[in-house]
């Protein structure tokens, strides 16, 4: 027998602040719907947490069986890191979302990140509307709907494709810009699916607001006392981020009051957020802190002095980007400074194509996903023993290892020994404010360098990152790091939550906690649809699950 269900995923909306919300009565609808049915938490992975999660989510499988840990992938013959796909996307070859459940069942999916137009779906599926990361091309089954829904209700006032669903902390304008925008495409968002709820009783409706992911990352200094950005950049009298959550409660209960009665109603979080633990350590002082590991007394970014005394906080002197400004605070090394000079004469005159090919001549041409800080040591990595991949929520090390990387420095044989040595170097590593280790945990993925099961992620070690922002960290040996200016004001934690109410679900019930794996095969148990064997998760609300 089929049912119906209605999964609505809160992106990257932390628990932590949920639960202090609803017992504070700010989220009325989302505290009704756990009264009404049973709530839980779920976790995710403790590293690649970041990058991950939808692909968890949508699988129903852990990374270590797609083979998805990163939207980049890293070549030990060129040394290049390059992004998976047009996208970055998992491809969803092996393991298909798990929605594609042939024509048997009617399925809508509505502004998923992170998945494709899947094959034996029975219904309708529009993809980049308005997602946070979408990491595809908008696009929709019937090919026509996307555009009606369009012409209905207009496009997203942010464009995350084009990643204009940001701001920066330290431009009032900005931030206040991102704020409308993400009112009002909410508010459009909420009109959307309520539309597309209403079209039939679907055994499926599944959609998320991806806007809690950008609110998040973004608004979280100007809610949390506790963020060091808040004293400078807050607004006592103002929530921005609660006013979103509140809105975002007021759309659950549009979308809930569109469902069918009968209906299940489901809504989740893969993954949560916390004050931003995650940019600066692993995208700028974790490249920086290999660096100086790889070349003793060498650095790019000025060398602080150990214990002496903190600047206060400050933001930086002026209004462009981030990622515009943290570049000015590296210097290159003579080398590199005396070829970049040579070519400065010839930049007005040369043709882009002459210009690029005469900075690759002089070795100073923009290395692989320049915009991204671990980039500025690229030139480097052939001769260093370890050197941080890109990514986005944890520390991600590669070894420099001979027979794996071209170029490799580090024999197999050393490969335990400077393991050891890397991560108790980073044990040692301090918050400069507070004397605070940063270092929560390092992961040891591989036992073997050589070992080429294409299931593991390229990095040898991951660093997990102790849950507090940190501007500049010092360590006894290499040095200080910082003071360097914050990014985004939040970044991911690896937990998220769900609560299911409709028939058969007791009231006032706890679920215990399970994984983000979890709640693909507990929507098909709702659906009345088969579980795949291949899948890492299991249904939540199966026996004995409810406690």
């Amino acid at each position: 027998m089929t049912q119906s269900i209605i999964a609505i995923g809160l992106d990257s909306a932390d628990p932590v602040l949920l639960e202090k919300w609803m017992e504070q009565g700010h989220l009325k609808n989302l505290k009704r719907l756990c009264d009404e049915g049973a709530y839980g938490r779920v976790r995710n992975m403790e590293y690649y947490k970041g990058e991950s999660a939808w692909t968890n989510f949508m699988t129903g499988c852990l990374p270590n069986k797609t083979g998805y840990w990163s939207k980049f992938k890293f070549d030990p013959k060129t040394y290049k890191p390059e992004r998976i796909g047009d996208h970055g996307a998992y491809s969803y070859d092996e393991f298909d979302p798990f929605y594609s459940v042939g024509d048997k069942y009617r399925v809508a999916v509505f502004d998923m990140p992170q998945t494709t137009l899947a094959k034996r779906v029975n219904g309708l599926q529009v993809l980049a509307w308005g997602a946070h990361a979408p990491m595809i091309q908008q696009q929709s089954q019937p090919t026509g709907l996307l555009d009606e829904l369009i012409e209905n209700y207009g496009e997203h006032p942010a464009d995350a494709i084009n990643h204009q669903d940001r701001s920066d902390w330290y431009n009032t304008k900005s931030v206040n810009t991102l704020i409308d925008h993400m009112f009002e495409g909410l508010e459009r968002r909420t009109a959307i699916t309520c539309d597309l709820i209403r079209r039939e009783p679907w055994n499926l409706f599944l959609t998320a607001i991806g806007e809690t992911h950008t609110a998040g990352h973004y608004f979280w200094h100007l809610s949390q006392p506790e963020h060091p950005l808040y004293k400078i950049a807050a607004d006592p009298n103002r929530d921005p981020l609660l006013e979103f959550y509140e809105a975002t409660d007021k759309a659950l209960g549009e979308m809930i009051d569109a469902a069918p009665d009968d209906a299940h109603i489901m809504v989740f979080a893969a993954h949560g957020m916390g004050e931003n633990s995650t940019d600066l350590l692993s995208m700028v002082m974790l490249p920086e802190f290999l660096y100086r590991f790889s070349f003793p007394g060498k650095c790019l970014l000025p060398p602080g002095e150990f214990h002496a005394e903190m600047p206060p906080i400050h933001p930086p002197n002026n209004y462009e980007n981030w990622y515009r400004q943290i570049p000015t605070l590296k210097q290159d090394p003579p080398s590199v400074r005396f070829r970049k000079n040579l070519l400065k004469p010839f930049n007005p005159i040369l043709p882009g194509r002459l210009k690029h090919y005469a900075a690759k001549l002089l070795g100073v041409s923009e290395p692989p996903l320049s915009y991204h800080p671990t980039s500025w040591y690229h030139p480097y990595w052939r001769k260093m023993k370890a050197f941080a991949l890109p990514g986005f929520s944890d520390g991600y090390i590669r070894l420099n290892v001979k027979g794996r990387e071209s170029s490799g420095v580090v024999a197999p044989e050393d490969y335990d020994k400077v393991c050891d040595e890397i991560i108790a170097e980073l044990h040692q590593l301090k918050d400069a404010r507070t004397g605070r280790p940063v270092v929560k945990g390092v992961e040891r993925i591989r036992k073997d360098p050589m070992d080429s099961n294409p299931k593991l992620p390229d990095a040898d070690l991951a660093v997990m990152w102790d849950d507090y922002a940190v501007d500049t960290i010092e360590h006894p040996k290499y040095g200080r790091i910082g003071p360097l200016f914050f990014n985004r004001s939040s970044g991911h934690r690896g937990r998220g939550f769900v609560t299911i109410k409709g028939p058969g679900i007791e009231p006032g019930s706890s679920i215990k906690e399970g994984h983000a794996v979890d709640l693909g095969p507990t929507i098909l148990e709702l659906m009345g649809a088969p579980i795949p064997s291949y899948m890492d998760g299991k249904p939540l609300l199966s026996a004995k699950v409810l406690a």
